[in-house]
């Protein structure tokens, strides 16, 4: 199968994101830790480069959600990664798993050579605070609702919900800074920006349906011939483009127009649909030795 490789120049920084970064790095100086939430499906096309900039020496620990969509193996070898390089990571399923309990003791693992300073100075017991960041649509505000047990993020299924800093008591250790989601200025690998439309954390109307629905199909194929054939019911040969599969899906899921044609901007919609409600299963987008982390 062909490559599906597009031309794109994809430039993405609305105006409430600017002032985001810039109230992030006004509030830096209040927090003694970052959380940063990053998309099991997609752990270096999650990651925001800016974010390194913002946060400087910061401790920070990088929080992998949506394990329980993404393929547990690849997950692994992420994780190993992040740790080999020094730095403490864990994935979570932010709809099940107790990150009320989970979330404190990394922050006090993390810090603790930091807390235990402080007691050898005398200094009382305080609070630790957290800032929690992330791009757009990556589990963030699902993970901090879980966390406190009560709807004190807004979640919906769209990039860029989250517009205002917010302070979360957590418990009597740990308060959480929940922070908008932000993107950065221009991405020079087109394969990141395919990944975060593929998964909702772009606005559908900064790259194009079906670049990314090739993009989709063409990862699929290579990687997870299973899934294509099991979950649309079709059969896959060697010579198949991404066009043909197309017409594959769309002919076995009956999918016509009204001339009773082959309906393809329909089946556009319908994977990408499926890929966002986790129909397909167990799909990890990028894979450590493809992206530019391996």
């Amino acid at each position: 199968m062909e490559n599906q490789d597009r031309k794109t120049n994809i430039n993405w920084f609305p105006g409430h994101m600017q002032k985001a970064k810039r109230q992030m790095m006004e509030s830096l100086k209040l927090v003694d830790i970052v959380i940063e939430i990053r998309d099991a499906r997609i752990p270096y096309s999650s990651e925001n480069p800016m974010l390194l900039d913002i946060i400087g020496n910061k401790p920070r620990i990088i929080v992998l959600t949506k394990k329980d969509m993404a393929d547990s193996d690849r997950t692994s070898q992420w994780l190993e990664y992040f740790k080999s390089n020094g730095l403490e990571a864990i994935s979570v399923n932010s709809n099940s798993d107790d990150l009320k309990k989970i979330i404190p003791e990394l922050v006090k693992k993390v810090l603790k050579e930091k807390i235990e300073k402080a007691k050898a100075r005398g200094i009382r017991k305080k609070v630790l605070r957290a800032m929690v960041c992330g791009i757009p649509n990556a589990g963030k505000s699902t993970l901090i609702n879980n966390i406190v047990r009560k709807k004190a993020a807004k979640v919906e299924n769209r990039p860029g919900v989250t517009k205002q800093l917010q302070w979360i008591r957590l418990n009597e250790d740990v308060e959480l800074l929940d922070t908008p989601g932000v993107l950065w200025p221009r991405f020079s690998d087109q394969r990141v920006a395919y990944n975060l439309a593929l998964v909702g954390s772009l606005n559908d109307q900064v790259v194009d349906k079906d670049v990314i629905i090739a993009h989709a199909i063409n990862h699929l194929y290579h990687n997870y011939p299973d899934i294509l054939i099991n979950r649309y019911d079709i059969k896959l040969d060697d010579n198949d483009d991404y066009i043909m599969i197309l017409n594959k899906i769309a002919s076995s899921k009956k999918i016509y127009t009204l001339n009773n044609q082959l309906d393809i901007n329909k089946t556009i919609d319908f994977i990408l649909t499926d890929v966002r409600n986790d129909k397909l299963k167990n799909v990890t987008w990028e894979f450590l030795d493809e992206s530019n982390n391996g």
